[in-house]
């Protein structure tokens, strides 16, 4: 941890150098939340999100806020080992065009409703899920944009490694935005006397909205888990088409927006991890870099001061605009060309997942010495987005 902040209502503990602004007046505003409890975690790879800074890990007292999830409820990343050694770019690149042509990118959806065993199915009333379904049947499978990707990576050994970085689609943002309304509705005196900012509007826990938003909540982050495992499916397929006989071992599935019931500090609390992984003692974990730098395999210490979690990831150092306004396209191309790595950056929109958007993912790792354990370092090889 780097330092403490005690000038709110309960301590901001902060694993980050330096914060911006923007972030760093979210971290206090939900640190003084009137049910906000023990102390605010505010991992490495933090940023300015939507009510609450991206990165950041907070406990609540009976309540539960949309927005201190995220509107990708349920994002996270996967990660799979092959048998396949010291692959050749040529196959790499074959691997990486069938990619694109059998798993849709960006806003793409399947053309037909994928099967039903593919994706969890509703065993109770959920009223966005049920409205929903039908278009989730077309969602499941597919990657979206932003910085969702597919990677395929070499471990220290040489061996081929697959990571897949999604979430809920289309499912997760229709399930927030319908409870974050909700909650703004119920919590309109609040507002009036400012004790609750607008985009941190609560739901209470034993209350119908707030009962309906955990179990919808849920029902997000097991789609997107069947999303990513979908997906990876096709992925090793595709692998076995260009390696046949290949084995695949490891895989490690971890969400990064999902709020939880957990025991801390010998008290039942609700922790919500926005763009934050649990890093439980013993725990494996995804740490990804940005486009071009490593990504890492973790265990989890259980550090006790940041509710036994971690960065999801090296987090932005600039927003979008700004990157695709100030980043230099040849060099960032380059920087990619030269390090041999099959890539998505091709022209100035796609910036802003260029590398130089990004912080530097070995100094992110450093700052979080105590709260996860490197196992594995992974090098990019080719590299899918949307």
């Amino acid at each position: 941890m780097v330092r403490t902040i005690t000038t709110e209502r309960i301590p901001i503990k902060l694993w980050i150098d330096y914060i911006e602004e923007g972030a760093m007046q979210q971290a206090r505003d939900i640190a003084n939340l009137p049910f906000a409890a023990r102390h605010v975690a505010i991992m490495p790879d933090a940023h300015q999100g939507f009510g609450m800074p991206i990165g950041g890990v907070l406990a609540t007292r009976g309540v539960v806020i949309p927005n201190a999830v995220g509107v990708d409820i349920g994002c996270g990343m996967c990660s799979i080992k092959t048998s396949v050694s010291q692959p050749p770019s040529s196959a790499l690149g074959k691997i990486a065009g069938d990619i694109r042509r059998s798993i849709p990118l960006g806003f793409r959806h399947h053309r037909k409703p994928r099967p039903a065993d593919l994706f969890p199915q509703l065993e109770n009333p959920l009223p966005v899920i049920e409205r929903e379904y039908e278009k989730a049947a077309y969602q499941v499978g597919t990657l979206g944009g932003g910085n969702h990707f597919i990677e395929l990576q070499k471990d220290p050994e040489g061996y081929l490694r697959v990571m897949v970085h999604s979430g809920s689609r289309n499912l997760g943002k229709q399930v927030a935005d319908h409870y974050y309304r909700a909650a703004v509705r119920i919590n309109e005196k609040e507002f009036r006397k400012k004790e609750i900012p607008r985009q941190l509007a609560g739901l209470v826990l034993d209350s119908d909205e707030g009962r309906l938003y955990i179990r919808e909540m849920q029902y997000c982050i097991d789609f997107a888990f069947a999303n990513r495992k979908h997906m990876m499916d096709v992925v090793s397929e595709i692998i076995d088409s260009h390696f046949p006989g290949v084995s695949f071992s490891g895989f490690i599935n971890i969400a990064h927006n999902y709020a939880s019931r957990e025991k801390h500090f010998g008290e039942q609390l609700i922790i919500h991890r926005k763009g934050a992984t649990s890093a439980k003692k013993g725990e494996w974990g995804i740490i990804p870099g940005s486009q071009g730098s490593s990504s890492y395999i973790v265990k989890g210490k259980g550090n006790p001061e940041s509710f036994s979690s971690c960065s999801h990831g090296a987090g932005r150092k600039m927003g979008r605009k700004q990157a695709q306004r100030t980043l230099d396209l040849l060099k960032e191309k380059g920087r990619l060309d030269k390090q041999g790595i099959i890539h998505s950056v091709i022209s100035k929109k796609d910036l802003d997942e260029a590398s130089g958007a990004y912080k530097d993912i070995s100094m992110v790792m450093k700052l979080q010495e105590d709260l996860v354990e490197i196992v594995t370092e992974l090098q990019p090889l080719a590299v899918v987005k949307g």
